[in-house]
């Protein structure tokens, strides 16, 4: 599933959210049936100086923010540090089940995930955040290195898949399918994994997406995705504890 060039088989028909936007402005998303993996546009990780982010260069335990597979749909890179669990197997809220392959880089560590909450969808947003990494403990959430979302402290395991370690969200984080190139040490943003929610979130914050990106939340990601630290993003990081 992570290899340049592989071919996904045509959408089901029914296939969640994702695939049917992708279509109704021109990018379609590629799905087997039965399968929760899409493939969209692949796109190239940079940095704030435009040149490609490097696997072995990427700070651990920090908050890096980017927008994938659309422009106004925001997204965590975190290199949790140390080897991921791999093959794990999870299942949407609609019980779709799908195995996610775990991180990459030369560690395996890295690994990347929808910043939209499953349970009311909470995200970073330009004037703040209620969702990031938490590399500490704190006395709300009891466990470091988790993403905690203060809206309703749901919390998920970013090195199981972003399985839902507490609170009321219902299915994990939609995983963003990464590749990573070790000739050149470089990222790819290739396609999503597990329940979107990006129909329901443009639909729920539209007004709101549209000031923030200028009418253009809906398109595709460019094929060179800005990779930032999320203060640099969001004016305030919300903690909750």
């Amino acid at each position: 599933m992570h290899r340049r060039g592989f071919l996904i088989g045509c959408a089901a028909a029914g296939a969640v959210d994702g695939a049917a936007l992708a279509q109704a402005i021109g990018q379609a998303a590629v799905q087997a049936p039965g399968d929760t993996a899409r493939r969209w546009q692949r796109a190239l990780l940079v940095g704030e100086d435009g040149k490609p982010l490097l696997a072995s260069r990427i700070p651990e335990r920090t908050n890096l923010l980017f927008h994938y597979p659309f422009v106004g749909t925001p997204a965590f890179l975190l290199n949790l540090g140390k080897p991921t669990k791999r093959e794990v197997a999870l299942a949407t809220e609609e019980k779709a089940r799908y195995t996610w392959a775990g991180g990459v880089g030369p560690k395996r560590s890295i690994v990347a995930y929808s910043a939209i909450c499953a349970h009311k969808m909470a995200y970073p947003a330009k004037e703040i955040s209620f969702i990031s990494y938490r590399a500490e403990t704190s006395p709300i959430s009891k466990r470091g290195e988790v993403i905690h979302c203060c809206a309703e402290h749901s919390q998920y395991d970013p090195a199981d898949g972003a399985r839902v370690l507490a609170g009321p969200a219902t299915q994990p984080l939609a995983a963003i399918l990464l590749e990573h190139d070790p000739a050149t040490d470089q990222i790819y943003a290739t396609g999503t994994q597990g329940g979107e929610l990006f129909d329901g979130f443009f639909e729920r914050f539209a007004m709101k997406l549209s000031l923030e990106h200028g009418g253009r939340e809906r398109q595709p990601a460019p094929e060179r995705c800005l990779v930032q630290p999320i203060e640099n993003y969001c004016r305030q990081l919300m903690r909750c504890a």
